[in-house]
């Protein structure tokens, strides 16, 4: 089934996406430096399915994410009192994670196979099954953009949006790739 571009614009006004492109996945980078922040800095690293090393090698991640042709890359704003206020700027993304799990639903609706990623970590679960267990909601978790070797602000430079807005409000992005099948 071929993509209907105009049919999605349609479906995509009825949400709060605040800037969105429509990207071919060969102009991805992949790059190690992202994954070594996430080694070093991130408190989920090796804790979730979401993230690495459960999300496979860098080469494994950019093998993933090649098998699709093109994507959507977007973002949504969420207003908080305080930025620096770590637990409330979290809390605000779950209405992201809705809106990208809708949007990736209607892609896949359409005939189109997807694979989302998208913000931080998977937090679907109380405690993840990570590395006991199989995932309680593969269908629901998203592995983030990072986990891959994506780098967010490259994109977004790239494709001339904007990457922070200042003041007390958040931009949280994801990347729904997708192909006909």
């Amino acid at each position: 089934m071929q993509f209907d571009r105009q049919a999605f614009e349609a479906v995509i006004s009825q949400y709060p996406v605040f800037e969105y492109q429509f990207i071919e996945t060969a102009e991805l980078s992949f790059q190690p430096r992202v994954r070594i922040i996430c080694e070093r800095e991130c408190e989920r690293y090796g804790k979730t399915w979401a993230c690495p090393p459960a999300v496979g090698s860098l080469k494994e991640c950019e093998s993933a994410c090649r098998v699709y042709t093109r994507g959507l890359f977007f973002s949504t704003v969420a207003e908080v009192l305080d930025v620096l206020n770590m637990e409330e700027g979290l809390a605000t993304r779950r209405e992201h994670e809705r809106i990208t799990q809708d949007l990736g639903d209607y892609l896949a609706a359409q005939g189109l196979e997807v694979f989302i990623l998208s913000t931080e970590s998977c937090d679907i679960c109380r405690k993840c099954t990570y590395p006991d267990g199989p995932c309680r909601h593969p269908d629901q978790m998203h592995p983030c953009l990072e986990s891959h070797g994506i780098v967010v602000s490259d994109l977004v430079e790239n494709h001339q949006m904007t990457y922070q807005l200042g003041g007390n409000t958040l931009l949280w992005f994801s990347l729904i790739l997708f192909r006909e099948v």
